[in-house]
């Protein structure tokens, strides 16, 4: 019986990368997401791209300062 595996890589062109985070290349290459470079080419770790999404603000959600997070203060 062969397996298949289906998930994303885990380097991504950066075509393949603006298509994970549903945004355009000429957006992506203006964020500040790290490259990395493996063979002369230019690459997205898909970790990444997650840690990237994943902190962007929730849309209805005050902004907090980023201090209040550190020593722990609840607006």
């Amino acid at each position: 019986m062969a397996l298949h595996f289906e998930f994303p890589p885990r380097l991504m062109p950066g075509p393949q990368a603006a298509h994970f985070l549903g945004v355009s290349e000429s957006k992506l290459k203006s964020l500040t997401i790290p490259r990395r470079v493996l063979d002369g080419k230019r690459v997205y770790h898909i970790n990444d791209l997650i840690a990237f999404a994943d902190a962007l603000g929730i849309e209805g959600e005050a902004e907090g300062n980023p201090c209040d997070d550190i020593f722990g203060v609840k607006s």
